[in-house]
């Protein structure tokens, strides 16, 4: 079974990241999720991700506002895939946290997805897996084929 690691800077980030979880779940794909501080508590974080490949972890989402460092770090402390979501926060309504996971350093990347968008990391997470697993790989196929389809219905009423 495949599996992804929801983390969050934050307690209060889980309000966001929730929707990467339930997608995640959704597609039949086991999720670990944890509260992980680079700036608050940097030697649990690290210890974290020394054991990420040992415990079959696939992909890691990670969730962070303001400084938002938590997501380039995991991303320096591993070679597995990391997705950023940057959290809006009271300032700069997430525009601080895009830019600070966006513009990583050649050599340590960062796949992002927008402001609050944690649904869109779970369903990118979805993406790289069914590369690699041919059940959530027709799971995805019929999620996009009904998306189209409920896309080609929609009426606008006046």
């Amino acid at each position: 079974m495949r599996k992804v690691s929801v983390v969050m800077g934050s307690t209060s980030d889980l309000e966001i990241m929730k929707d990467a979880i339930n997608t995640l779940k959704d597609f039949g794909i086991e999720v670990d999720y944890g509260v992980y501080s680079a700036h608050r508590s940097p030697e649990r974080l690290v210890e974290y991700c020394a054991n990420l490949k040992n415990s079959g972890i696939d992909v890691v989402i990670a969730g962070a506002g303001g400084a938002a460092a938590l997501p380039g770090m995991i991303a320096a402390l591993t070679d597995l895939p990391v997705i950023g979501v940057p959290i809006m926060g009271k300032s700069l309504n997430g525009l601080d946290s895009l830019l600070s996971i966006i513009q990583m350093p050649p050599g340590v990347p960062v796949a992002t997805v927008g402001i609050n968008a944690s649904k869109n990391a779970g369903l990118l997470a979805v993406r790289v897996l069914a590369r690699y697993d041919k059940d959530i790989s027709k799971k995805l196929e019929e999620f996009v084929k009904k998306q189209k389809k409920d896309a080609a219905e929609k009426q606008l009423v006046l």
